[in-house]
């Protein structure tokens, strides 16, 4: 320590510091109880009768606060040390521009309160046509409450972004005769489609068995609606593949399609600008068709097996309803809720055709046409009865052969004209990529709507004026 001293503080100020702690007189020590102190001797000079006087040295002059540096790193500041009172100085003491400020704070705060005020007796108004229109509600389900009504509005300020992108998610439908009369809304997650990854391949996707047979024989019945969560740039490729050309999906939803509530993905029906009593939802999580779960079929989901045929045995059940055409499709849903519907459905059509060869048999007085069929015996080659062979076919088995020999027609077309399909699809591919803008200018001209052979023309000209000055 004595050596950081001697590098920091000058020499004369650390003698001085060294002279005086060696001046300054030793504290006596302590003694012990009951023992008398002794003086200590003085020397005797030889010399007894001469008066000797002691050497007097100029007394240490006392050193200055400021003398010796201070060894701290940041000394603090005198002005800091002193404590606050904490006294606020009195209202006549404010200057004229503080009251200004003070006072146009209140204002303001005042002028928001009643604004804020105005807002929320607005927001209590009566619901107009065009709003519940919006809201797709009627005046019977809309609040009826001058709080319900406002507390409604103010809700939808901040459900914006919970919303799908567009008020009605799929356009108004075809004429009639075009237009099919049910809509089916069709998944792809584990459902038409299969995903897994490993390190060795990344992402490979598996098309479910009988899946190009139930798109191409059911869209004969429904408009198919590919209805999935997932976004467009990895589901578009996906949809491309199942539908080639085009034949059989009508229109696709993506993931803007979809809202958020309490943070999970559903499919809201209610902005599907389709008569929901002849919507049918297939999908394989019932979170999805949480607010419509009248209109939803839930299947289990396809995790790869090669011999399912889930999908396949589910045509039976959907072919039926577009062919008997019930006004209402969700009482039939909510029967088959919870049960295997391809085997339930098998017994319900068994019951239906046997009833029906019943009431064939007692319309037309069916009886044993020879001795030998009373005792059992049949007459034709493979034993079956003569009567089974001439049973009139049911309506349902009518159109179900109809909708076979359609679905054959129609593979046989794509098969002969694969070729002519393919050109096709190429001339299309080619006329989206060139409306793809590949400057920013053309992209600012594609946001203004400015048509393709008007921006060409204008290329034309200008290159020509500029062959002119050349």
């Amino acid at each position: 320590m004595f050596a950081v001293l001697a590098r920091t503080v000058p020499r004369h100020a650390l003698g001085q510091s060294v002279r005086c702690m060696a001046n300054k007189p030793r504290q006596p020590s302590s003694l012990k109880e009951g023992q008398a102190s002794t003086p200590e001797p003085t020397p005797m000079s030889s010399a007894p009768d001469a008066p000797t006087t002691p050497p007097t040295e100029p007394e240490p002059t006392p050193l200055q606060p400021g003398s010796v540096p201070s060894l701290d790193f940041a000394p603090p500041d005198p002005a800091e040390q002193q404590q606050r009172t904490g006294a606020r100085s009195s209202k006549g003491s404010l200057s004229s521009a503080e009251r200004s400020r003070r006072n146009m704070g209140r204002m303001a705060m005042g002028a928001l309160t009643l604004a804020f005020g105005a807002n929320a007796i607005y927001m209590g108004r009566e619901w107009d046509e065009e709003e519940l229109k919006a809201k797709k509600m009627t005046i019977e389900q809309a609040p009826s409450t001058r709080w319900g009504r406002t507390t409604e509005r103010f809700t939808d300020l901040f459900d914006y972004f919970n919303k799908p992108a567009w008020p009605e998610l799929l356009p108004p439908p075809y004429p009639a005769p075009h237009q099919k009369p049910y809509t089916l809304l069709i998944s792809i997650d584990d459902l038409l489609v299969t995903s897994t990854w490993d390190r060795q391949h990344g992402w490979r996707t598996a098309k479910r068995p009988g899946v190009d047979y139930f798109l191409a024989y059911i869209s004969q019945f429904y408009e198919v609606v590919i209805f999935t969560t997932q976004n467009y740039y990895t589901a578009a490729p996906i949809v491309d593949k199942l539908d080639r050309y085009n034949f059989f999906v009508t229109h696709r939803l993506y993931r803007e399609a979809t809202r958020s509530i309490n943070g999970k993905i559903v499919k809201d029906l209610s902005y599907l600008n389709r008569d929901l009593s002849k919507v049918v939802s297939l999908d394989t999580d019932p979170e999805h068709t949480s607010t419509h779960p009248e209109n939803a079929i839930i299947i289990p989901k396809w995790k790869g097996d090669p011999r399912d045929n889930g999908l396949v045995a589910m045509i039976p059940f959907l072919e039926s309803i577009a062919i008997y055409r019930p006004q209402d499709v969700r009482p039939i849903i909510e029967a088959y809720h919870g049960k295997n519907i391809p085997i339930e459905y098998a017994k319900k059509e068994a019951e239906a055709k046997a009833k029906h060869i019943e009431e064939w048999k007692n319309k037309k007085g069916v009886r044993p046409s020879s001795f030998s069929s009373l005792f059992g015996i049949s007459t034709t080659p493979n034993g079956a009865s003569d009567t089974n062979s001439h049973i009139p076919p049911t309506y349902l088995e009518q159109k179900r052969r109809e909708a076979q020999m359609q679905y054959q027609e129609e593979q046989k077309y794509i098969a002969e004209h694969r070729e002519e399909l393919e050109k096709l699809l190429a001339q299309e591919q080619q006329a989206m990529a060139g409306e793809v803008p590949g400057t920013l200018w053309e992209a600012f001209d594609h946001l203004k709507g400015t048509p393709k052979k008007e921006k060409d023309d204008k290329a034309a000209v200008a290159g020509q004026e500029v062959a002119r000055t050349s």
